[in-house]
């Protein structure tokens, strides 16, 4: 167990205590549980690049974290009327698609091999500033309408075209396109 993976480890154990916070109507220690967890996420990757604490371990935890974290709070705030319900159905929803890919791929003896595509980079980062605004916003009673609608339409489409990006690169991995086969042969 590296420092890293036990950075690592601390954004998981936030993930109860922001979800509580929102529960209980405490968005203040929300906010702050959620940009902890922002800090410790640029900090275990730090320490695992400079220090040489690369791990397999740490290559499925991290994501799994941010991805907890992000998804929970997602639905929570759904839960409290603060996103549309059809924003984190598709946040919800591209998620398990990419998930059900990869174990339905290694159920039928084709494993994928996960590589993070660039509209899924961007996806993410409007995902965390979408949470992050929304959980600012709760938590110091500021309300900007305007940015707010912004943000979740910008977030909805680049999350229907992320879950569009994976389901295509799915499917030509599952089709053997990229290996040696071309869509003619």
């Amino acid at each position: 167990m590296t420092v890293a993976n036990m950075i690592t480890m601390v954004r998981f154990l936030l993930v109860p205590g922001v979800i509580y916070a929102l529960l209980v109507g405490d968005a203040g220690w929300a906010f702050v549980g959620f940009v902890i967890a922002g800090i410790s996420d640029a900090v275990d990757g730090f320490v695992a690049r400079r220090f040489n604490q690369r791990t397999a371990l740490g290559a499925y935890l991290d994501p799994i974290a941010d991805k907890l974290l992000l998804v929970s709070v997602f639905i929570v705030l759904g839960y409290m009327n603060e996103l549309p319900l059809w924003l984190v159905i598709l946040v919800v929803s591209r998620d398990a698609l990419i998930v059900g890919g990869v174990l339905l791929a290694t159920v039928m003896a084709n494993p994928v091999t996960m590589r993070p595509l660039l509209v899924s980079k961007v996806n993410t980062a409007a995902q965390i500033v979408l949470a992050g605004f929304v959980l600012a916003e709760l938590a110091f009673g500021i309300h900007y309408s305007a940015i707010r609608l912004a943000l979740i339409l910008a977030t909805g489409l680049l999350t229907a075209a992320s879950a569009a990006a994976y389901l295509v690169d799915w499917l030509r991995h599952m089709n053997g396109y990229g290996e040696g086969r071309t869509p003619d042969s």
